[in-house]
């Protein structure tokens, strides 16, 4: 199972990524975790990803695929993996599949994790983190007795400085600026299914499960 999530920040993808991988017995490779491993076991494209780093400027394109590259040669990918995170603009997409015919190894579905953005929105802007329990919360979907045992308990329900609306609006105009091209690229290519991931994590794993087959 060769796969690509697409879905904004608060889809979901991280967390039924996280339960395919369990299930399936394939590796969920994200690019951050790709880029973290590869600079700390100082790989070819590590290091070039490490000087880039240092000097304050973004990782490149050729240097994210050749990453992704090296990731995809362990032993762990061989029956498939889950990618979290890339491609990102229609650029990428392109020089990915083009890797991916060098392998020999074509994907086999790019899955949309597909919500409304006012949900996002709630989903994103809501969360909280109990500062005595440390439990994550939030104050739109969170069932009111989960908030109150954390209040009860002295806890105050703290929120992340870049979870202000102001912040996820952007990051969000952002993603669709760039993902929708993506979207359509695999749309295209007759690769693209659309989950639909809104409702509980369970109801959402089962649509996904169905669309991979």
């Amino acid at each position: 199972m060769r796969i690509v999530l697409l879905g904004a920040p608060g889809s979901g993808k991280g967390t039924q990524a996280k339960m395919l991988m369990a299930e399936r017995n394939v590796p969920h490779i994200s690019t951050g975790d790709m880029l973290r491993e590869a600079v700390a076991a100082g790989t070819r494209f590590g290091h070039k990803a490490r000087t880039i780093m240092d000097a304050g400027d973004l990782v490149s394109d050729d240097v994210m695929l050749g990453i992704i590259s090296e990731r995809l040669a362990q032993a762990d990918a061989g029956d498939g993996f889950i990618l979290d995170g890339f491609p990102r603009t229609r650029q990428q997409a392109e020089d990915f599949e083009e890797l991916l015919d060098q392998l020999s190894a074509p994907l086999d579905a790019a899955i949309l994790m597909d919500v409304d953005f006012d949900i996002l929105m709630k989903r994103l802007t809501g969360r909280r983190t109990c500062s005595v329990t440390g439990k994550l919360l939030n104050i739109f979907f969170s069932a009111p007795e989960e908030i109150d045992e954390c209040t009860a308990a002295g806890g105050e329900l703290i929120q992340r400085d870049d979870d202000n609306e102001e912040i996820i609006g952007n990051r969000l105009d952002v993603y669709r600026r760039q993902t929708e091209p993506v979207i359509e690229f695999y749309r295209k290519r007759d690769r693209l299914k659309t989950v639909d991931a809104e409702g509980s994590i369970d109801e959402v794993h089962a649509r996904l499960q169905s669309a991979i087959g």
